[in-house]
């Protein structure tokens, strides 16, 4: 059965991919599953980093399994497949914790998509891209066309998406959208996750927000975010509330 595990163990949630009959591809339910993890890890302030990974070695994740969508009408794989994707996988760009995904073999369609959805990205050797959508009549439709044009040059994306060709992982380090390769890239994401446990949770979920307003990553709502944790932290909105409680004029001090 298809599955994405979460554990959460010493304030990291590590989430697995688990499907590897079928190169880990993506079903309904594990778009669901991976929904409700999210949830689970944004309420939870005790986490201070997440690893995303795959069962197996032969593929992080070759994308929506085409049983999945096939057969669905023009209007149900717009409205629901393609969108119920995108929103998942911005909830995870826009996890307040670092995210890295752990990519060993092949980050294909869907896949790469969620790889570009995590803060960093470690290969392990054997790592390849691609985005094969055209191969089968469809295009990329988990953001291959719109965040990954942020992460890695623009002729590359165009080389994977209109003429099927596969990025190795030196290469994919090269342009910058994969910050190393190792023999044992989760041995090296849990040492990332070690640098991040000694940082100021405060100052990591802020630093986040304001990469992520940066570079377009729901910038509204990122600015509000922050601006909202500066206000939570006055005086005037403690006496605001307790003015609010006992009847009275609010006496602001600005600050």
């Amino acid at each position: 059965m298809s599955v994405i595990h979460l554990t959460i163990e010493q304030g990291i949630a590590h989430l697995q991919l688990d499907n590897p009959s079928k190169l880990n591809a993506f079903s309904a339910e594990m778009l669901v599953q991976l929904d409700v993890h999210l949830t689970t890890i944004r309420a939870d302030q005790g986490i201070h980093a997440v690893i995303l990974s795959a069962a197996g070695d032969r593929a992080f994740c070759v994308g929506a399994d085409i049983n999945a969508w096939a057969d669905l009408s023009p209007r149900e794989f717009a409205r629901n497949w393609v969108h119920d994707g995108h929103r998942i996988f911005d909830k995870l760009a826009r996890l307040p914790q670092p995210t890295i995904a752990v990519i060993e073999g092949y980050a294909f369609g869907g896949g790469l998509e969620l790889a570009a959805a995590c803060d960093v990205r470690l290969f392990g050797p054997k790592a390849q891209l691609a985005l094969p959508e055209a191969g089968v009549g469809v295009v990329p439709g988990w953001s291959g066309t719109q965040r990954l044009l942020r992460l890695m040059p623009e002729p590359m994306v165009r080389e994977m998406a209109l003429f099927g060709r596969r990025i190795e992982a030196e290469r994919a380090v090269q342009a910058g959208f994969a910050s190393a390769i190792d023999e044992d890239p989760m041995a090296l994401a849990r040492q990332y996750v070690a640098d991040v446990a000694k940082q100021s949770p405060f100052a990591t979920d802020l630093i986040k927000s304001m990469i992520n307003a940066a570079v377009g990553e729901d910038a509204p709502a990122a600015i509000e975010a922050m601006a909202s944790a500066a206000v939570a932290a006055s005086h005037d909105l403690t006496e605001g509330v307790q003015a609010f409680r006992e009847k009275r004029a609010p006496q602001f001090r600005g600050a």
